[in-house]
């Protein structure tokens, strides 16, 4: 007791100073605190973890180690942690990060938007040559009657189809849900060395392109771009982005360069992550889109214009040259 009590006279000045500073900060009073103050902290939080050190290494009194450990933990937040208010991150995310990952995955969006483009063309040729191909390319549970053996009016009646204001907040959940499982499929996929990915990608083109030439053989073929467009802008680009960045992470994988492939793994997964996350938001925007927009607005000119909107929307936001005002913040 003797021992603990002389150890801490000799240094509990120091870990009341460095409580009193952290308070201060916790408590949002920050511009209280003096130049000196702030250039201290860390100091003094180097002391304290000394002390700590110490006082572990020669059993002192566990209340005091208890303490110790408490302010050490309180002070590595405010020396480490992060400065920024969380709503100054999704601020910084939103202009800056997200932006610059898809960016960075430039190459990786074409290469994922052809392999989608050759599913659709495709299966929109060999549709349009033979109607027995559609059931290969397409479920008859996603088709649901929107298959050649339709009638027009059938399909007619599909793209015009409203579900009920009462029922359109249900189903754009409903259908956020399922394409947000399409994305998170292309993404994860990537980790098998690309391959799975791009086969998926490849296929649900078919699916697309099989649609497409059943519509356009009942000479429905722009009334139905309209349906589709209003929301598969948004959500064909995202899992396009999706499937970027499965690519970034399968290449990484399977030809790491100069780096591990641990460090490699881990470089890819961080602008992938990025894209990740943003690809949900667009999912969502495309959700509400397909749930709202496309079932209240009949007018086929008013939903490609909306269509139109969207994709240039996203493409000046994530191409569109920002400038930077050298402290990581765009204008």
């Amino acid at each position: 007791m003797l021992r603990s009590q002389k150890f801490r006279t000799e240094r509990e000045a120091e870990w009341r100073r460095l409580e009193h500073l952290l308070d201060l900060y916790e408590a949002g009073r920050k511009r209280q605190l003096s130049d000196d103050d702030v250039v201290s902290i860390p100091v003094l939080y180097r002391s304290a973890l000394s002390s700590l050190s110490a006082a572990r290494a020669v059993s002192l009194d566990q209340n005091l180690i208890a303490y110790l450990e408490s302010l050490c933990t309180r002070a590595y937040f405010c020396v480490y942690g992060s400065r920024a208010s969380f709503v100054e991150r999704i601020t910084r995310y939103l202009l800056r990060d997200w932006r610059n990952a898809v960016r960075g995955l430039w190459r990786e969006t074409i290469v994922a938007f052809a392999f989608g483009i050759l599913g659709v063309a495709i299966a929109f040729w060999l549709v349009s040559s033979g109607a027995e191909w559609f059931y290969a390319f397409v479920p008859e549970g996603l088709a649901q009657g929107r298959d050649p053996g339709a009638s027009t009016k059938d399909l007619q009646q599909a793209i015009a189809q409203s579900h009920g204001a009462n029922g359109l907040a249900f189903f754009s959940s409903f259908l956020f849900t399922h394409n947000a499982q399409m994305a998170l499929l292309a993404f994860a996929l990537g980790f098998a060395c690309c391959l799975p990915t791009a086969f998926f990608l490849f296929y649900n083109g078919l699916m697309l392109g099989a649609m497409i030439a059943v519509y356009a053989g009942h000479g429905l073929g722009i009334p139905f771009g309209g349906w589709l467009f209003v929301h598969g802008v948004t959500e064909l680009f995202a899992i396009t982005l999706a499937g970027a960045g499965g690519f970034r992470i399968g290449w990484a994988l399977a030809f790491p360069g100069e780096l591990s492939r641990l460090d490699a793994l881990r470089s890819a997964g961080k602008d992938a992550t990025l894209v990740m996350i943003g690809v949900v938001v667009m999912l969502l925007v495309a959700g509400l889109l397909e749930g709202f927009a496309r079932q209240l607005i009949g007018s086929t000119e008013l939903r490609y214009a909306i269509g139109a909107m969207t994709g240039l929307f996203w493409l000046a936001y994530f191409y569109f040259p920002v400038r930077n005002d050298g402290r990581g913040r765009a204008d």
